[in-house]
């Protein structure tokens, strides 16, 4: 089964990688369609958002577009949610000499019954957003990566950041089997 890259009512599908506040991070293994252990963070670090992708989407550094949800609870590793875009926090990273665009999206849950909690990120509090960003440069740095925040922009770039990484329909990626139906 391919899961989509858009939802109904302009929201999007959002699989979540890693849990807010896990001190691991979790990739997908396009094999076997689980998802493994990608490291194990220092000691003090964790995830201050679940952290996920986009599915059908390819980003400037080869992967799916990264997603930060934004919620008062945290889910678990391969759920899949529906979210609304709400913006981008800018940024590039650097491997050795190579630097890259590697922004994130930033979008919030929604359900039939939980409305977005926000419409557009310049309504989450900064500190919320100061947070998450010291925590990406942070969770780099320990991998021997500069990340470099760039800035952060509304709802209306985070739609196109996403039309302009969508993939083809023939590209698109299967659903990780812990997202299937049974």
């Amino acid at each position: 089964m391919e899961i989509p890259t858009h939802a109904p009512h302009g929201l999007v599908h959002v699989i979540v990688d890693t849990p807010k506040g896990s001190g691991n991070k979790y990739k997908r293994d396009d094999q076997s369609g689980l998802f493994k252990l990608s490291r194990m963070l220092p000691d003090g670090l964790h995830f201050p958002c679940d952290f996920g992708s986009i599915p059908g989407t390819l980003a400037d550094d080869g992967d799916a577009l990264d997603v930060i949800l934004l919620s008062s609870a945290a889910s678990f590793v391969g759920c899949l949610m529906t979210a609304k875009l709400i913006g981008v926090v800018g940024a590039t990273q650097k491997e050795g000499r190579r630097r890259i665009r590697n922004d994130r999206l930033v979008a919030v849950p929604v359900t039939s019954v939980n409305p977005a909690a926000f419409e557009d990120i310049a309504e989450v509090p900064a500190g919320r957003l100061d947070d998450i960003e010291s925590f990406f440069v942070s969770y780099n740095s320990a991998q021997g990566r500069e990340f470099r925040v760039v800035g952060r922009r509304g709802a209306e770039t985070a739609a196109r950041t996403l039309r302009s990484c969508q993939r083809l329909p023939h590209e698109s990626v299967r659903a990780p089997l812990a997202t299937r139906t049974r």
